[in-house]
This record gives C-alpha cells, sequence and structure tokens, in this order.
C-alpha cells in the first residue's frame, strides 16, 4: 500500500495526527546552545524543553536518522526528530530524503496512523520550499506503508 499524502497548507502543530516530525539537526551542538527557529522553535513555544532535554541524551543523530521524544506540552504521542541537514546547515537530497523514509519507519514502529510532516531541507536547511516539496514527495511515492503523512506546506510558526 502507498503512502496516503495531504497537503496542507497550515500550522504544524494545529494538525489532528499522532505525531508530528521536527527537522532538527544532527544533535551535535547543545540543544540549550542554539536558537531553535522555524518548526523547532514553534514546538519549543508550545511543547516546552522536555523534547528537546529528551533528543539530546542521543547523542550525535547520522544524516538521515530519527529519534523518537515525548510531545512535552502537545497533544500528540511523540514527535520524531530527524536529522535533515548537514553539518554546514545545508539540506541535501539524501539528507532529506533518509530523514523521510526514517520517520515513516519510525511512525510505522510506533504503530503510528498519521503524521504531520513539515517541508525538511526548507528555511534553516538553505533550500526553497519547491525543492523540499519534490523530493519529500518524490520519496513518499516510492514508499509503501500505511502511515498517512499530511505535508505541511506553510506553517505558521
Amino acid at each position: 500500500m502507498s503512502v496516503e499524502v495531504t497537503v496542507i497548507h497550515g500550522d504544524l502543530l494545529e494538525q489532528k495526527v499522532d505525531a508530528i516530525v521536527n527537522s532538527w539537526n544532527r544533535n551535535i551542538i547543545p540543544w540549550w546552545l542554539l536558537l531553535p527557529q522555524g518548526v523547532s522553535g514553534a514546538i519549543k513555544r508550545k511543547a516546552g524543553t522536555v523534547p528537546f532535554k529528551e533528543v539530546a541524551k542521543f547523542g550525535a543523530i547520522p544524516l538521515g536518522e530519527a529519534r523518537l521524544t515525548s510531545a512535552g506540552g502537545l497533544d500528540y504521542k511523540g514527535i520524531i526528530h530527524v536529522a535533515g541537514i548537514n553539518l554546514c546547515w545545508f539540506a541535501t537530497q539524501y539528507s532529506v530524503t533518509q530523514s523521510v523514509k526514517s520517520a515513516i519507519a519510525l511512525a510505522e514502529q510506533q504503530g503510528y496512523k498519521h503524521i504531520a510532516m513539515p517541508l525538511i531541507g526548507a528555511g534553516s536547511g538553505n533550500r526553497s520550499t519547491r525543492w523540499s516539496y519534490q523530493c519529500i514527495m518524490n520519496t513518499l511515492e516510492q514508499l509503501d506503508s500505511s502511515v498517512a503523512v499530511k505535508l505541511v506546506k506553510f506553517t505558521d510558526t
């Protein structure tokens, strides 16, 4: 069964799903030294620091991999953090493709049926909205999964 995708124009944190995806960094720099922006900043403002403290315990995250934390103060089963940008703060086709695959695999392992995903690589990843959207869609079209994805094309953060 292929991945069911719905493109949403809106706020990632307002989606009715089991989990959201946070396009995070590689976890090399401690979270408390960073000023989370975009999606990560919105998550921190609404969820608090708990998910970021939890993801820090994983140490360095290999490029394109995903880690699960609690949702903090948000009403989700969890937050899937993906290492979508390299050490130069740049998203590549590899980092985005692998991040999408890792997020779907982790959602499947947890039994999540619906996740919401931002445009991994856009913004802090120095890629355009169009590039990120196309890369994610190309990846999702090739996957077989029962996880439904709400791809949030524009976030109100």
